[in-house]
């Protein structure tokens, strides 16, 4: 029989809150021209799977500390997906009991997550998409307020402080100082706002691409076409100096090359960002370029293949 030394379990043990962030960021060589690199913040590397981690984790412990999310209380919120996954497992594991709404056609995967880490998980008709879930979650609260911490991802300012704190000097860091561009989708605009807000501290003349859905009717989970949807309160138009619109199958079409040429199993929100950042390649001469990469191509998918 062996016995494990008392040396190894003098290591510091950590919550699991504690593993949120500090990501890889991965050079893509294979999407660069010579004079631009392009390198990707994987975040598919965080705990939960995603990004959505670092806001809802930023939100949980804002709300305990004031006293507005308590053991009496459910975190209640409206989700694509990714943030109800983030929530679900950051409240399991400090003890808190978590609502999420979203729309019927969610990802079965992130669907299974949720209901995984104990959520109770209402389904909303999926015509009405992101805003029919965010009206159900409101009228829900206004019901009962005494029952739930509304976290309200798309107006709670500690959406973009969380990426102001943790993906934005990550990313100066990861860089030595050298991003000249940086490139984003939005949904909530939590990542856009917060990452832009710091690194533009840090180098005033970086170029900030917003990312959306080409048109309303759209399936890339996770980012808002902005004219045709409600607007979060948090989003400001005169973050981006350029914006970029997607088509569905061009971002699908991204994260298949990114995961065959590059080993990167990035998700479709991913795949959209990357394909606004090989256009913005082709505009410009010289630079470093990072791309936010959301989610995995595991979140999106299940059983033998891509979606087509």
């Amino acid at each position: 029989m062996t016995y494990v030394s008392s040396e190894v379990l003098t290591v510091k043990s950590q919550g699991l809150w504690e593993l949120v962030g500090n990501t890889p960021l991965v050079r893509l060589k294979s999407f660069e021209k010579p004079g631009v690199k392009l390198y990707a913040k994987c975040e598919m590397f965080n705990p939960g799977g995603s990004i959505k981690d670092r806001p809802a984790l930023r939100i949980i412990l804002d709300a305990i500390k004031s006293g507005k999310l308590t053991k009496e209380k459910k975190l209640l919120d409206a989700t694509s997906g990714n943030t109800g996954v983030a929530y679900s497992m950051l409240a399991a594991s400090l003890g808190y009991g978590v609502v999420m709404v979203s729309p019927a056609n969610i990802s079965p995967i992130k669907l299974a997550k949720m209901k995984a880490f104990g959520a109770e998980v209402i389904l909303t008709d999926p015509l009405e998409g992101m805003d029919g879930a965010i009206d159900r979650a409101r009228e829900i609260y206004e019901t009962s307020p005494e029952k739930y911490f509304y976290a309200d991802q798309y107006s709670n300012p500690a959406n973009p402080r969380a990426h102001y704190e943790s993906t934005g000097p990550e990313i100066w860091k990861q860089t030595k100082g050298l991003i000249t561009h940086f490139v984003a989708g939005v949904g909530t605009s939590g990542t856009l706002q917060g990452t832009a807000a710091f690194l533009r501290e840090k180098n005033p003349r970086l170029t900030v691409v917003e990312v959306q859905p080409e048109s309303e009717f759209h399936g890339i989970e996770g980012l808002k076409h902005m004219a045709s949807a409600y607007r979060p309160q948090i989003y400001r138009e005169d973050v981006a100096d350029m914006r970029i619109f997607v088509e569905t199958e061009k971002a699908v079409a991204a994260a298949e090359k990114l995961m065959l040429v590059e080993g990167v199993a990035a998700g479709y929100s991913g795949g959209a960002a990357l394909t606004a950042a090989l256009e913005l390649i082709e505009q410009i001469d010289e630079g470093v370029v990072v791309v936010i990469l959301p989610d995995s191509l595991s979140n999106h998918i299940s059983g033998g293949g891509h979606r087509r």
